[in-house]
């Protein structure tokens, strides 16, 4: 990686919120994006303690000027999960002034979860390019786990959120999931991404934090099936 390019993996309840139980439970990932030459940085969900997050980045000289949601759940972006509060975009609002970058599909779950109003979000389509300092953030949508989850490539560094993670993808059994959409996402909508590619999950379910997609490819049982049909089979519950 260059050394103007900022990328820093958290992992909740060990790296921040330290000491917050669910956080240690649940291993959410996340994620600050940045270019150290114009000082500015991007993150990406933020949530449990969203403003120790921005300290944690303003610490290495950058400045938050933007937030990703990988998609809407509270766990990711904050909000009620399963009867606790979860801190997360709204509280982070209250202290920074910045836009939270979404996928269109997920707008209305973002507002209704969250509180946060629709005018600070700004809507994505697939493949629209986010700019911070030099870099380019693409977003991809792969719907599956929910209709509007996204990945985010950026230099050699795939976000993929609840769709992918280094061994085993996001549940299909909500009731908005959509596991043919999770087929097509993994197949179809990844498969363009290079093998050299870095996988960095939204939460930590394997004994690695991150791996190669290449590495991904061969060994992720997810990745096995050779038909929708076979995939649907042992994953659609």
């Amino acid at each position: 990686m260059s050394d103007s390019f900022y990328f820093r993996q958290l992992l909740a309840g060990r790296d921040f919120a330290v000491g917050n139980d669910i956080a240690r439970q649940m291993l959410n990932f996340a994620y600050a994006i940045g270019d150290r030459e114009t000082g500015e940085a991007i993150l990406v969900d933020p949530s449990y303690h969203p403003t120790e997050l921005v300290e944690i980045v303003e610490a290495d000289g950058l400045k938050v000027v933007g937030v990703i949601a990988t998609h809407f759940h509270a766990d990711h972006i904050g909000g009620d999960l399963m009867g606790y509060e979860i801190p997360g975009i709204a509280e982070l609002l209250q202290h920074r002034n910045v836009p939270i970058h979404v996928q269109t599909t997920e707008v209305a779950w973002v507002t209704k979860g969250t509180g946060v109003e629709a005018v600070n979000l700004v809507q994505h389509e697939s493949h629209d390019i986010l700019k911070v300092g030099k870099y380019e953030i693409e977003f991809i949508h792969t719907p599956g786990h929910t209709p509007g989850s996204q990945c985010m490539l950026v230099n050699n560094c795939l976000i993929s959120g609840d769709t992918l993670f280094v061994d085993g993808c996001g549940r299909t059994d909500f009731p908005y999931s959509q596991p043919e959409e999770m087929y097509i996402s993994l197949n179809e909508r990844l498969a363009g991404i290079k093998d050299e590619v870095v996988l960095y999950p939204g939460h930590l379910y394997s004994a690695e934090r991150h791996s190669p997609m290449g590495e991904v490819r061969k060994n992720n049982f997810v990745l096995a099936p050779v038909s929708k049909e076979q995939w649907l089979a042992m994953f659609a519950r």
